[in-house]
C-alpha cells in the first residue's frame, strides 16, 4: 500500500482516507484541509504500510469505495468517526456490492478502454477534470485482481454510510440493502459514484453537509 500527504502541519486532527480502486490523490483535489492534516492510502496490491501517526489526538476515518472494505483491516486509537462514502465492507458481492459476474467480467476486459469507461460511468454529469489517477495499467489490474483475495472484518463499525442516490459502479440498492441491516447512520445525497464534487472540504464529508 502506498500513502500521500496532502496536509501536513502538525495539527491535532488528522483525516485518513481509504481511497477506492485505481485511484490516487487527483481525485480528491478539489478539497480543502483546513485545520486537518490528511494523508491518503491507496494502490491496494497489498496492504503493507509504514504509516506512524500515533501522535493525533483526534482521528477521522473517511473510506470510499474498495476503500470501505479495505479500512475495516485498520484499526487506529483516538478514533473519532468513521465515514463509509460510496460502498460497503462487501464490495464484490451480489446483494450488497458490484455483482460477481460484472466484477469478472470487469477483469477479463480490463483495457485502457473499459478504465476510461470506467471514469465516465463514475459521474451523472460531466466532471471538471479530465484525468483522474496517474496509475498504470498494469497497476490498477493487478490491483483490481488482488481485491478478490480480501475479506472484511465483520466486526468492524462505521459510524456514518453516506449513499449516493445514482451510483453506477456500485449499485445504490446494494449500497442501501448493506446499511438498512445495520446501526449505522445513514445519509443519502444526489451523486454518482464519485461525490467529491459536492463537498468544499474534507471536514464537510465529516459533518454530513
Amino acid at each position: 500500500m502506498k500513502y500521500k500527504w496532502l496536509n501536513k502541519k502538525n495539527n491535532n486532527k488528522i483525516i485518513i482516507f481509504f481511497n477506492g480502486w485505481g485511484m490516487d490523490e487527483v481525485i480528491v483535489s478539489n478539497l480543502e484541509c483546513g485545520e486537518f492534516d490528511v494523508v491518503i492510502l491507496y494502490d491496494y496490491n497489498n496492504l503493507d504500510i509504514d504509516l506512524d501517526i500515533h501522535e493525533y489526538k483526534e482521528k477521522h476515518i473517511i473510506a470510499w469505495s474498495m476503500g470501505v472494505m479495505i479500512g475495516t483491516l485498520f484499526e487506529f486509537k483516538n478514533v473519532k468517526t468513521k465515514t463509509a462514502l460510496c460502498g460497503t465492507p462487501k464490495p464484490i458481492d451480489n446483494d450488497y456490492g458490484i455483482p460477481d459476474r460484472i466484477y469478472n467480467l470487469t477483469i477479463k476486459r480490463f483495457s485502457e478502454k473499459s478504465v476510461s469507461k470506467f471514469m465516465e460511468r463514475m459521474f451523472i454529469s460531466k466532471p471538471n477534470m479530465m484525468s483522474f489517477s496517474n496509475r498504470d495499467l498494469e497497476n490498477m489490474k493487478t490491483e483490481l485482481i488482488k481485491m478478490l483475495s480480501y475479506k472484511s472484518n465483520e466486526n468492524y463499525q462505521y459510524t456514518k454510510a453516506i449513499i449516493p442516490d445514482k451510483d453506477l459502479i456500485i449499485p445504490t440498492k446494494n449500497q442501501k440493502n448493506y446499511w438498512e441491516k445495520t446501526d449505522t447512520n445513514i445519509v443519502e445525497i444526489k451523486s454518482g459514484h464519485s461525490p467529491f464534487e459536492n463537498y468544499k472540504c474534507w471536514s464537510d464529508i465529516i459533518v454530513g453537509i
